[in-house]
């Protein structure tokens, strides 16, 4: 289940009193596949408490991906990241852009994949400004949700 940003500054806070360091990341997480598991397991080892942005249903169709994307609804996205061993919290967001959520969490560390171009990442000035850094994890080769939904529609 995911959390509001309300809970997830709650949490935030709460973790940063206690010198906690905090790691953000977002992403559709349509299909989770290895490529994903590894990328959040990578981005958690940078601190200790990984929260996870998940774009909403019309977040994720606004950013052009096939009409029938996202194939999971955000709930069930959000409950199978925060399945997961890696990660701490899931925040849904409606967004285009995760801008408002890093802004209200403030992560000392913001994680992407190193296909994004460094001055293409959403947030990085809000990071920055308060000290954090940004960092571009090189994606598990072979993986794709696009090419695993190609691969079941054949």
């Amino acid at each position: 289940m995911a959390l509001t940003t309300s809970e997830a500054v709650g949490l935030v806070n709460r973790a940063r009193d206690s010198g906690q360091i905090i790691v953000f990341t977002n992403g559709v997480f349509d299909v989770l596949h290895p490529g994903h598991v590894r990328y959040l397991r990578d981005a958690r080892a940078l601190g200790d408490l990984l929260i996870v942005g998940v774009n909403s249903d019309r977040s994720a169709r606004a950013l052009g991906k096939a009409p029938d994307r996202p194939i999971n609804p955000e709930g069930e996205r959000a409950e199978v990241l925060a399945a997961l061993q890696s990660v701490d919290a899931v925040v849904v967001f409606d967004e285009n852009t995760p801008h408002a959520i890093i802004t209200a969490i403030q992560p000392d560390i913001l994680v992407k994949g190193a296909d994004w171009g460094e001055n293409a990442i959403v947030g990085r000035e809000v990071v920055e400004a308060r000290g954090g850094r940004v960092v571009r994890i090189e994606l598990a080769k072979g993986y794709s949700t696009t090419a695993i939904i190609s691969r079941i529609r054949r």
